[in-house]
């Protein structure tokens, strides 16, 4: 059972497939029943995953990548007032990218999948940056070693390997980048048929309250404090000092 989540919370799964060879519509099925989410995003989800709606209800759209059989998509169990917008990102090499982006009225989401190329693939988060809302997240493939280096979002996904190559390097290529929202809660999930595992985050906007600002103020408090501190300890020391030293003669 999920523990208490504020108000607005919404639990986000992405996961990347594996196309053809890998997690099927019934692996989705089975996570959607076992983890309850609200939005469940795909990479590498090729035309049969459109099925799950048949199987259990809620909404789906996919954005296949151009001249590809898979591409990003998007399971919702509630309806969306407009269907995601499909951007189209800085191509790479070899595949042309695009993501999508759903509004949910508190915040955007951005389902990526990202280029491999460490170059490309930042320029691609900066594409995708001006298409969303003041508070949002990027959830997804990011393909990403190291740092995002995405001005103005935090990284809150899991810090756990979600990959790894060739079965040998894990590596955490599946993350969640957020800009004005608090994340109450992260993890990893069992990896299933695919050769991703499944990210799980409890996204809401963030408040006054929320741990990072609260983290913020007190940082900023306890710098004030030592600040204070050491002002008195200065006029401390000098008022000692002028004490201790002999009166000035007269004549």
């Amino acid at each position: 059972m999920n523990p208490p989540f504020p108000p607005g919370t919404r639990k986000i799964v992405s996961w990347n497939l594996l196309r053809r060879t890998g997690a099927a519509v019934d692996c989705i099925v089975a996570l959607v029943e076992r983890e309850k989410p609200d939005l469940v995003l795909m990479q590498e989800a090729t035309e049969g995953i459109a099925a799950i709606t048949e199987r259990i209800g809620g909404h789906f759209a996919r954005a296949p990548l151009p001249g590809r059989i898979h591409g990003p998509a998007i399971w919702s169990c509630a309806p969306w007032e407009t269907p995601p917008e499909v951007v189209t990102l800085p191509a790479g090499i070899i595949v042309d990218r695009v993501c999508q982006i759903l509004d949910l009225g508190e915040f955007g989401i951005a389902n990526v999948h990202l280029s491999h190329g460490q170059m490309m693939n930042r320029r691609q988060l900066r594409r995708i940056e001006q298409h969303l809302p003041a508070r949002a997240a990027v959830l997804g493939d990011y393909n990403i070693v190291g740092p995002a280096l995405l001005p103005g979002f935090r990284d809150v996904g899991p810090r756990r390997p979600t990959h790894a190559m060739a079965g040998v390097a894990p590596l955490r290529l599946d993350r969640c980048l957020v800009r004005g929202l608090a994340c109450h809660g992260h993890g990893v999930l069992p990896r299933g048929l695919s050769d991703h595992r499944p990210i799980v985050v409890h996204l809401a906007p963030a408040t006054e309250d929320a741990p990072q600002n609260r983290r913020i103020r007190d940082m900023a408090a306890a710098v004030a404090r030592l600040r204070r501190e050491g002002g008195r300890a200065m006029r401390g020391r000098r008022d000692r000092r002028e004490s201790a030293e002999p009166p000035a003669s007269i004549g």
